[in-house]
């Protein structure tokens, strides 16, 4: 269908259109119009992608001559996939109704583990071995060799494509990483590099947050962006704890002796050049002694990583003097790494501030605080001068200097903490050293800054006001939207007690208490005897997951649970989970049945449908609170206290109830899909706990439903099954709709829409 907001011509690829995607597509023209930022809540399962997707593109059809490009962030390689094979629905669409004029170039970008083709290369265990890898067939030293030496190993496919030229360009079109491999395959052309070049001339990117968040990633990927970008984070309700992470560096024992080896290795290195080619090192030296920008000259297979400070706050001033010579730098980072070994041999947590902790490098190790700045564009230089290209291998130095350079640059919104022990393994000696970030906005707001307009949506962004001061910015639209639904087809419950009327929570000085473990067990028994097909379940940590099933293992009630359902468990390992969720699908699809156990905080909360048979019914048993006796938690808490005026009671109760949200968010997928959520915590019955969770889970949340036994809620859960089995009018009647069509769009006055639909 076509239709018109005011004056641009949306063009959508369903015949109908929900009423909230609408409003949704309505109040995100608002913030482009205004080239300002946005924050959008929108139920999940109500198809924000498309609805996001078809208004953007469709803008930018009615503008012609705007240089308006989209930049859309995802979480996962999986939820990529998505949202190109989404817009490539809505091309074809477009192109049909428009002709050759609607045709656009969109492309996914994904690491070398996930674009290569070269066999060889792709053998490789992890991501860095893959990028490793390709660096020793690709780099520009090793290609010089072969060109004398036909024996030395190159890439192919990274060869024809230089060959290729400015002629190695993409067609017309969308683009996912599949396509892009069989592209590359056909042409015999490198996938990564030929989308690496793409990016700066499509029209549509789809990447990871990274790419844009983590700076020593976004300066070289996504450095050369116009302003005129909109730039989308999907699913971005944890986006302040990407911010941070893309800022973090935790530095532990085998970091500093696998960074002793990579010194050692790189002093041999050194010695071997000046026997042999010392004109190289000297080059170097008079480079760096001029103050040349090292980036602007490297080859774009060269570039490996930038800088992990932000570019604003790299002043464009010459390596300082004492470690111009190679063989001075490799001194500097000797002590550096020796100061470091002698503060992990402490026996008390200590906690400093970037400030005290450059001070205390300085008095002791004689390294001041503009050589710490420097030491990553330095070693980065050297590993180019001395031409390695097994970078895996040299993780461990690349963290020390990626720790002095942000500790170097950075006097506030950072802490140094240093613990002699595991907090949660007190016995095991095992010091770490981390440098923390607590402002999310350090990372986040050269994109602010940069783009003229940056739209943060998730099903979960409540309460919504906390984002702009987390984030610090002003957003000139802020809207969560509800779900317009037939019939009640979500059904949440607060159950605060089991059938023994004992209060059931995981507060810290109950969660262990017998009476709700096995007030817990009975409820999940008593639920898996009516719910048909899936259950999952939402535990708050990996300890207490083990903790409870190994008690109800004990006293027989997983054994009657399994007589009803199968059980699989979500581990730590990403391939026996991956196994268990599809062993899990089987048993539901085979008509067995079978109940999921996961974490709140695990892989498996974030990312993973549960929708129709796969999730009838979600049981989050407890409020997922951080653990709120760590000290990098406790350091971001006095932070937002004291920068933002945010308590920390405030921020604890919201970081829980997003990710409760988000769990329980996963069963319903679609309005034709149905399902029911029980809080299993007297604390759900609270409101101020209650209020933080989402407004579409609230409005369906009754008063009948808030202060439940476990008889109770199994009557309720008949109740609620019984009546999803009637059929339903999917189209709504009466005067509430719920799928519009072009008539309802076309009749609908200005204003008339919010009468027609809620």
């Amino acid at each position: 269908m076509k239709f018109e907001i005011e004056d641009v011509t949306v063009y959508f690829p369903y015949d109908n259109i929900y009423p909230e995607q609408y409003s949704y597509m309505v109040e995100l023209k608002r913030a482009l119009d205004a080239r300002g930022h946005c924050l959008l809540e929108m139920p999940t399962g109500t198809g924000k992608t498309i609805a996001l997707l078809s208004l953007i593109t469709s803008y930018v059809l009615s503008k012609p001559q705007s240089p308006l490009k989209l930049v859309y962030c995802t979480r996962t390689v999986h939820e990529m996939e998505k949202t190109l094979a989404e817009l490539k629905k809505l091309h074809d669409y477009q192109v049909k109704h428009l002709g050759p004029a609607a045709r656009i170039l969109a492309v996914g970008l994904s690491s070398r583990k996930n674009l290569c083709v070269n066999p060889r290369v792709l053998s490789a265990e992890n991501r860095d071995s893959v990028d490793a890898g390709c660096r020793k067939l690709t780099a520009s030293w090793v290609r010089a060799l072969a060109e004398k030496n036909p024996s030395v190993p190159t890439c192919e496919f990274f060869e024809d494509y230089e060959r290729a030229g400015s002629g190695a360009v993409l067609p017309p079109g969308v683009y996912t990483l599949q396509d892009l491999r069989a592209f590359g395959k056909q042409k015999g052309w490198c996938p990564y590099y030929l989308a690496r070049h793409m990016v700066q001339l499509a029209n549509v990117i789809v990447y990871s947050y990274q790419y844009l968040l983590d700076p020593k990633v976004a300066g070289i990927i996504s450095k050369e962006m116009q302003r005129e970008c909109v730039v989308v984070f999907d699913e971005a309700h944890n986006i302040d704890n990407v911010c941070i992470e893309a800022l973090s560096v935790c530095v532990r024992r085998q970091t500093l002796e696998g960074a002793t080896r990579n010194l050692h290795r790189m002093e041999q290195e050194i010695d071997r050049f000046k026997a042999t080619d010392e004109s190289r090192l000297r080059a170097e030296y008079q480079r760096l002694v001029e103050g040349l920008a090292l980036r602007g000259d490297l080859r774009v297979n060269d570039t490996w990583l930038a800088n992990p400070a932000l570019p604003d706050d790299i002043l464009k001033e010459a390596v300082p003097g004492n470690i111009r010579r190679a063989d001075f730098f490799l001194r500097v980072l000797r002590r550096f790494v020796q100061y470091l070994k002698g503060r992990l041999e402490t026996e008390n947590v200590e906690k400093e501030s970037p400030v005290a902790f450059v001070a205390s490098v300085t008095n002791q190790a004689g390294i001041d605080q503009k050589t710490l700045k420097f030491c990553y564009d330095r070693l980065h230089s050297l590993m180019m001068t001395l031409e390695i290209t097994d970078t895996d291998e040299f993780l461990h130095i690349q963290t020390i200097c990626d720790f002095a350079t942000l500790v170097g640059t950075y006097a506030r919104g950072f802490s140094i903490i240093i613990e002699p022990f595991d907090e949660r393994m007190p016995d095991v000696q095992d010091p770490v050293l981390q440098l923390s970030c607590h402002d999310a906005s350090l990372a986040i707001k050269p994109v602010f800054d940069r783009f003229q307009t940056v739209v943060i949506t998730s099903g979960t962004l409540s309460p919504i006001d906390l984002y702009p001061r987390l984030l610090n910015f002003n957003p000139v639209v802020s809207r969560s939207f509800t779900m317009s639904l037939t019939r009640d087809c979500i059904c949440p419950m607060v159950l605060t007690r089991g059938s023994d009327q004992l209060p059931v929570s995981t507060k810290f000085d109950m969660r262990s208490d017998l009476g709700v473990v096995r007030n817990y067990g009975r409820l999940l028994l008593e639920m898996v005897c009516v719910v048909p097909d899936g259950i999952v379940c939402f535990f708050v940590s990996y300890s207490y997951m083990d903790e409870i099933v190994n008690s109800w293992n004990e006293s027989g009630i997983l054994k009657e649970i399994m007589q009803h359902k199968l059980v699989f468990i979500e581990t730590q390992d990403v391939v026996e989970t991956t196994l268990a969720l599809d062993n899990y699908r089987r048993a539901c699809d085979c008509g067995r049945g079978a109940v999921f156990f996961s974490v709140a905080r695990g892989k498996v909360a974030e990312g993973i449908d549960f929708d129709r048979h796969y999730g009838r019914l979600v049981i989050m048993f407890g409020v997922p609170f951080q653990y709120t006796l760590s000290k990098i938690l406790l350091a971001r808490l006095e932070y937002l206290r004291d920068t933002f005026q945010i308590k920390e009671g405030d921020f604890l109760t919201f970081d829980a109830l997003r990710q409760a949200a988000q769990c329980v968010g996963r069963v319903i997928r679609s309005k034709a899909d149905y399902g029911m959520m029980i809080f299993a915590d007297k604390r759900y019955s609270r409101h101020d706990k209650r209020s933080k969770l989402p407004g579409w889970i609230l409005s369906h949340l009754r008063d009948a439903h808030l202060n439940l036994s476990t008889d109770m809620a199994v009557y309720i859960a008949r109740e609620f099954l019984r009546k999803m089995a009637q059929p339903y009018d999917k189209a709504g009647s009466g005067g509430k709709k719920t799928l519009l069509s072009q008539e309802d769009i076309e009749k609908m006055g200005d204003g008339s829409l919010n009468d027609m639909l809620y």
